[in-house]
This record gives C-alpha cells, structure tokens and sequence, in this order.
C-alpha cells in the first residue's frame, strides 16, 4: 500500500531540485517501478545495495550472488525449513523465509568461511556479499549523480538502513522502527510509517530548507 501524502511530499522535493532515491531491499523491477510510478529520480538501489537500476533495461550488480546461493545450500543442509521466500527474482542476493534461527545460520556461514552476511529486513531474511549493503549501492548511486552521501539524508526504518544512517550526512529514522535502528539514526520521527515520512520531510523542511511543505 503506498501513502500518497508521502508520495506527494517526495514529489515536491523533486520539484524543488532535490533528488529523491529508493534503497530497498526489494527487487530491481520493484525499486525502479517505484521510481518511475512515484515521479522520483530514475534511479533506484535496490536488493540491500546490490543492484543499481537506471532504466528497465539497465542493472548495474555489485553483488556475487553465486556465492550467496553456496551459502543459502550450506544453510540447507544444516538448518531444518530453510527455504526461499516467494518473491521477484535478484540479481545478487539470496532471499530466504523467517523461520529460523538467524544467528545461528551466520555462525553456520562463518564456519564455512563464506564472505556473507545475513540480515533481517522484517519482510525477509536475505543473504548478501559481505561488502555490499545499502551504503555500497546508494554510493555508486549518488557518484553516477555527481553526488555524495556527505551531502545527503537518509530516511529508514530497517536494521539494514543503519549502513546509509552512517554514511549519510544526516539520518531520520521513522517511529515504528526497532530500538537499536533509531539509535543509529540522528533524529526519530513520532510518526510511524507513510506518516512518518511525511513528518521526517516536513521536519527537513522546517530545519534545513526553512520551508512548510
């Protein structure tokens, strides 16, 4: 379900000069669709920072997902009900259903001496390359822009945002976010979700660009 207050408000952003980029974890497909349908910079990051997408046909992938399939089949074979979640295909990560033990599985993967990581989105499991998040992707994201994360802010809710919350010039985290998510980030929305966004732009707005949206 989308949020058309905070559609609008990233809307006007753009609008205003600014240049607004989806990180997700979802798939390329998903985070460029997104893109386009919510009129936001043509560029979005998505799979966890593997995958950059310029164009339905353009995918730039920073991520080994050979490597994370060998894990996912270690991960099989030592932990019962480890699956694939349902979803639209990646490029470089493994997507995995939440019905285990998380921290046992990366013990499993550290004992095979596999350069992966696993993280919880809340949505999914994924297995990712170590060295590859969302910092890695929306970097390269920002230098094909001319940009630098120096100069940008990162708005999330995940653990796996807490890379761009550390990245980034300054970080918002959103109101229904974990604990240890919204001690990474600078300043915390009392809103939660579509609302949140709302209130972590408007507060951007107010202290930074001395405007109301």
């Amino acid at each position: 379900m989308l949020h058309l207050p905070a559609i609008l408000e990233l809307r006007i952003l753009e609008r205003m000069g600014f240049k607004v980029i989806f990180v997700t974890g979802r798939s390329s497909f998903e985070a460029y669709t997104l893109a386009v349908f919510a009129g936001t910079t043509k560029i979005a990051v998505s799979e966890n920072g593997g995958v950059i997408t310029t164009s339905p046909e353009e995918h730039m992938v920073l991520g080994n997902k050979k490597i994370c399939l060998e894990g996912y089949n270690v991960l099989k074979d030592h932990i019962e009900g480890v699956r694939n979640k349902p979803v639209f295909g990646r490029m470089s990560e493994v997507v995995l259903c939440r019905n285990f033990d998380i921290n046992r599985a990366q013990l499993i993967l550290n004992e095979y001496k596999l350069p992966l990581y696993l993280s919880d989105s809340k949505y999914a499991y994924h297995i990712n390359q170590i060295g590859v998040d969302k910092s890695t992707g929306l970097t390269e994201a920002l230098r094909i822009l001319g940009l630098e994360a120096k100069d940008s802010v990162a708005i999330g809710d995940s653990e796996t945002d807490i890379p761009i919350f550390r990245s980034c010039g300054y970080s918002i985290c959103l109101g229904h976010a974990e604990e240890n998510v919204k001690r990474n980030a600078i300043h915390v929305t009392s809103a939660k979700h579509g609302e949140g966004l709302v209130q972590a732009i408007q507060y951007l707005s107010q202290n930074f660009f001395g405007l109301k949206l």
